[in-house]
This record gives structure tokens, sequence and C-alpha cells, in this order.
């Protein structure tokens, strides 16, 4: 059987996909014709007997190197995706070697860096030598800077010798900056966060942030008092306190053991009575500040309001106000009455007085007094409860805690603070000649010649009572004596009235028919003067403070009008288109009034800035559903209260421009009193006079 010659074949080592790349030579192995054996017809190739050849290139090396070391031969299996993995072959053994630890990082490129991190210590101290280095070259510069100052001021010679000088001071700065650089600062130690210290957010509550609460208020008045006590004044006391016990004891001995029994009982009873009022008084008047106390924290906003606000927008008016609401007074039991009268206390500023009645004669019902104080707006300071409506009140100017009331069923009566209890002091009676028609208006007075208290009112059935209060004994029934009344007798109806601020004897009444009358306590016969004044009911009649010949006139025929008492038309007529309830001067000028109407309005005029028209028309009340019925002025306070119908007292603080006083200009003091506001309503008035005499 012939032999046919074989040709070279490259055998795969390592799989039939993978192709082997040999880095120093290729072994090329093919079937050799010579030295295999001859086999039968029909046996596979690979059972055949293989010989090696050598390539013409390849390195001729003996025996004992072969055998005594390895060869160049790497097997590469970069195909696989495993860089740098070498085999190398044994050529002892005759087979490539295994390496246990193989590196699978490729590095591609690498380049020695010279950043220095902040934190280390050579990162510190390069900081600080840059430091050192910048704040060395200021000084130096401010140095030069001298040097070059004191050369233009001295002489050559000195600047030689000072140059010399400057370069140690120099040398030196740089020896300190080497020995700080050569010292590094030690880095302050931070404060680790615990990391075992975890609580979930959904676990834990939502702490509301602190909040402080501070009140404003004005110190309290103080005096300084001081005495001394000698015997004498001791023996003296103890002398009147002998003479008391001992007229106490002859009065026990004169009554029968009966009266004596009854007087012990009665005794008992006060004493008893007297311990449990002192127990509730003293628990009624810590209740009071407590009270005080918790409204002052709840109305901070209003009270801030009150004290310090004032409107911005003024600047910009230059001839028109607004009214900045603060408390709104109501009391639950007066709920369905309506406000009749208001009376600021002439004492304590912050308290005033409200009457409550009905204007609805088909609906009479009962009324009440009520006595709040701005320090606490929730509740009232006096309650008293009638049982006809309050119509009119007035408060005395030298005993404050007198009020006198008139009511719907033409009684009068006084109540006094002093003794907080439902029934007044002091009622009139059919006996006493009380009114039979409403009371509309009541007035103090000053007392008489022997002292005793008095006061007008004026009613609906044509008179003007003076009441005197002679000194009253209460009997055990409760009725009281000593009173007296006078009367006038006017051709009408009066609904109001008021006395002259200087005059005394002085004063004016309006009627029904709309005719005022000015009258005279002189003469109860006859009137002064009659002015034809409104074609309705005159609701108010009010003198100027400080003008002693103006007064002022408002009705329900719409109009608001400005008297000069010795000329019987009017100076200045005003239509504010709805009945008015009531008008108040102001009591720091002049030419400001303020009236309110039934259509819920507030009208504020300054007469010295607009002479046609009011500086504010503010609605305070809904139209549909209130009325507006009284106005008052504080007396020093820049605020005014109005009363409704429903019971509700309303405090409204006036803007600026509402209360403008005159301006202070440089080098010139500015004129304040009576005597500027009377020229300033006397010039006003002499310009109408012109005008009327030229018409």
């Amino acid at each position: 059987m012939g032999s046919s010659k074989k040709e070279p074949v490259l055998v795969s080592l390592l799989g039939p996909k993978t192709q082997h790349k040999l880095r120093s030579e290729q072994f090329l192995w093919t079937l050799d014709e010579d030295s295999g054996t001859e086999v039968g017809e029909g046996t596979d190739e690979w059972v055949q007997s293989k010989a090696t050849v050598k390539p013409p290139d390849q390195l001729d090396l003996t025996d004992a190197v072969s055998l005594s070391s390895e060869g160049r031969l790497y097997l590469d299996a970069s195909p696989l995706g495993i860089p740098g993995l070498m085999q190398p072959l044994s050529s002892q053994e005759g087979t490539y070697k295994l390496i246990g630890f193989v590196d699978q990082l490729a590095v591609h490129f690498t380049q020695v860096g010279n950043l220095i991190p902040k934190d280390s210590d050579e990162g510190r101290r390069q900081h600080y030598r840059d430091e050192l280095a910048a704040s060395s070259q200021e000084s130096a510069k401010v140095v030069i800077s001298e040097t070059e100052i004191l050369e233009e001021e001295e002489e050559p010679k000195e600047v030689e010798a000072g140059s010399q000088t400057d370069v140690p001071i120099v040398e030196a700065s740089e020896k300190m900056a080497e020995e700080e650089l050569m010292t590094p600062k030690q880095p302050k130690e931070r404060k680790l966060t615990n990391k075992f210290n975890f609580s979930e957010r959904a676990s834990q509550t939502f702490n509301n942030p602190l909040r402080d609460r501070e009140c404003q208020m004005e110190p309290p008045p103080r005096t300084n008092f001081s005495a001394t006590a000698n015997q004498w004044e001791i023996y003296d006391a103890y002398m009147e306190e002998l003479e008391k016990q001992e007229k106490t004891k002859e009065k026990e001995k004169t009554k029968t053991p009966v009266a004596k029994k009854m007087g012990k009982m009665a005794m008992r009873k006060m004493t008893s009575m007297e311990s449990q009022s002192d127990d509730i008084t003293k628990v009624t008047q810590a209740a009071k500040i407590v009270e005080r106390m918790v409204n002052q924290n709840t109305y901070d906003d209003v009270a801030q309001d009150f004290k310090y606000y004032e409107d911005a927008a003024d600047e910009y008016r230059d001839q028109e106000g607004t009214l900045l609401p603060l408390w709104k007074f109501q009391n639950d039991k007066a709920k369905r009455l309506a406000v009749t009268a208001l009376c600021w206390n002439p004492k304590y500023n912050d308290l005033f007085a409200v009457g409550h009645g009905s204007y609805d004669f088909m609906k009479q019902s009962r009324g009440m007094l009520l006595l709040y104080s701005m320090k606490n707006p929730s509740f009232p300071e006096y309650i008293f409860s009638s049982e006809s409506g309050i119509m009119c009140l007035d408060m005395h100017v030298d005993h404050p805690y007198l009020v006198v009331v008139g009511h719907y069923d033409g009684n009068v009566a006084i109540y006094n603070l002093k003794k907080p209890h439902s029934q007044p002091s002091f009622r009139s009676s059919a006996k006493s000649g009380k009114h039979t028609d409403p009371v509309w208006q009541v007035r103090w007075q000053k007392d008489d010649m022997d002292h005793n208290l008095n006061f007008f009112s004026v009613s609906s059935d044509g008179r003007i009572v003076s009441w005197t209060l002679v000194k009253v004994r209460i009997s055990q029934e409760g009725s009281c004596r000593g009173e007296d009344g006078e009367w006038w007798e006017p051709n009408g109806c009066g609904t109001a009235f008021d006395f002259h601020r200087e005059i005394d004897y002085l004063f004016l009444v309006g009627t029904e028919e709309g005719k005022i009358y000015k009258c005279s306590k002189s003469y109860s016969s006859q009137f002064l003067d009659t002015y034809d004044a409104h074609n309705m009911a005159v609701d108010a009649v009010s003198w100027n403070p400080y003008h002693t010949k103006v007064f002022m006139s408002c009705s329900s025929d719409w109009t608001v009008k400005i008297w000069d008492h010795t000329i019987k038309t009017p100076m200045f007529i005003y239509d504010l288109n709805s009945a008015v309830g009531d008008v108040a001067w102001a009591p720091y000028s002049s030419t400001v009034f303020a009236a309110v109407t039934t259509n819920g309005k507030t009208h504020v005029f300054d007469l010295s800035i607009n002479k046609y028209e009011a500086i504010c028309n503010q609605p305070v009340v809904a139209k549909k559903k209130n009325k507006l019925t009284h106005v008052q002025f504080n007396p020093i306070h820049p605020i005014i209260i109005v009363g409704d119908d429903r019971g509700h007292v309303t405090c409204l603080k006036l803007s600026p421009n509402l209360r403008k006083m005159p301006k202070e200009k440089k080098g010139q003091e500015v004129q304040k009193g009576p005597a500027v506001e009377i020229a300033k309503l006397d010039k006003l008035l002499n310009l109408v006079r012109e005008v009327k005499t030229k018409t």
C-alpha cells in the first residue's frame, strides 16, 4: 500500500473555536511518513503516530540547557477575555505550568501625582505658610509707605539712618514666620455623630416651638409716705377705743332682755354675712385680676393697635381719614335691647356706662345698665337690671361712682357703684312727682349751697325737673324720703337738653316739634330765646367745649346744624342722607365732631379742614340689620365708642388725619390751649358771617 504525503496541520490545543498565539515561535504539527507505522485501510488517521518538524528559524539548544531550564514559550489566553494570563511551557515536563493567582486588573495609565489633602499635616503647614507670607508682604508695604513719608519730612541723613533700621525689622518678621512654620498647628477635634442613636421619624411627635408672650403696660402710680407716731398719739387712739366700748356697754344695759337677744342674733347674722361677703369680695377681686390678664393676652393684637398703630395711608390722603375697629362690647343678657345711652367715666378713662332699653314704643320690656372697661372687653364690670327700659344716663364729675338714669316709665334713679346691688340707691315715685312720659335726658349739676347733690331731667311730658337729694334716711322698707323738685313747662315735648360749660344758669332744650329753647335756671316761667331748628324731633343738643357761643344739634330730618346762640339762623348745615341719632364734640379740638346715622355709618367732620363735607364716612355695622344710635369721644385717648340698636358697642380708633394738631415749625413753638381753639373757630364763624351779610 503506497504512502501519501500529508500537508502540515495547525493543531488547536484549548478548543476548536479558539486560536492560540505563540509569542516567540510557532509549532506546526505534521504527520511523519517515514517514522509512522503502516496500518491497514479503514483505520482512523488520529490513531497513527505523529512526529514533530522543526521550523528553519528555531533555536538550537543543547539537551542540558533544555532539560535544566524552562523555555521561552508562553500560552496567551487574551482571546478568552482573561488579560495577562501567560502560561509558561516547561521543557522538562513537556507541559504548560498552571499559575495559582491571576491578577484580573489591567492598568492602562499611571502617573505619579503631587496633590496633598487639606486635612493632612502637610496641607495645614502649607496653608499657614501662605498666610504668613501674605501678612509679611502687607507689613513690608506698610513699613515702606511709612519710610517714604519719613523721607519726605526728614533730612537725607535721617532717612539713611532710618533705612538701615528697617532692615532688621523685616528680618525679624521673616524669622518669626519661619519659626511658626516649623511648629504646625494641631487640628481641632471633630465631634463624630453617634450612628447608633437612631429613631424613626414616624415614631416622633412634632414639638411646637416655644412662644414668648409679653404684655406692655404703664407702671402703676407710686407715692412716698412717711409718718412718725409718738406716745401721745398712741395714748389718744387707745382712749378713743375705750370710749366706744363704754358707749356700746351703756346701750346694751338700757335694752330689754328680749331686745338683747334679738340684737345678739342680728349681730351674729351681720358678722356671718360680713365674713362671707369679705371672702366673696376677695375671690371676686382675684378673679377679676386673672380675667383681665387672660383678656390682655387674648386681645393683645388689639391692644397693640390701640396703643401704637397709626394708619400709614393718611400720609397720602390730605383731607380724609379712617376709623380702625378695636373692641366690640356685648352681653348675652342685653342682646335684644338697643343702646340708648353712652357715657365715659370722668375719673377712670377706660370705664364707660351703657344704657339699654328700646326705641320701639310698642315693644317695651326691661332695661339694663352695664359698665364696661377696655381692660376686659369680654364681660362688663358692673351689671344692673331694671323693670323699665333705660333711656338716658349721666355720671357725676366729683363722685364718679354715682350714676343717674332716666327710665321709659318716667322715673329717675341713682345707682351707687360702691354698692353693686340690683336695686338703685334712690328712685323717684309718684309722690315725689315723677315724669309721666319717658325721660330723654338727665344731667348732674354742681352741689347747691347746702352741699346737696342735684340733677336735671327732661321728658316728653313737657317738664324739666330739678331733683335735689337731701340727706336721705332709708327706712326698713327701703323707701327714700327727702326729695324735692322744681320744673319748667316748655311749649312742647322735651327730647334733649344740655347745660353751658361756663354759664351755670344757661341751658338749651330740644323738643319733638323741632324747636330749641334757650332757658335759664333763674326764670322758670319763660324762655330767653327760641330757635326754629329742625323739621322733626331734635335728637341731641350739645354746647361746644371751647367756644361759649357755639352749640350743635341733630335731628331725624337727616341734618346736623351748628349754631351761634346770639344768631337765630344756623352757621353750618350738613345733610347726611339718613336720620341722625347722635352727635358729639371732640374733646381735643373745637372744630371736630362726630355723628352717627341709622344707615350704619359714622361721620367725622373737621371744620378747619373741610367746611362742606365730612372727612370720614365709614360704615360701622351692617346697613340692613343694625342702626347706630349713639356716639361718644374718649376724654383722653383718640377713640370713640358707637352703640347700635342690637345692644353692641364698638370701639374705634381715629386715624392721624382725624385728629390733626398744628405742626411745629423750626424756631417757633406751637401755641396750644383753649385760646387757640377759640380763635380757630372764631375765624370760621367770621367768614360765614361775612358771606351772610353780602348775600
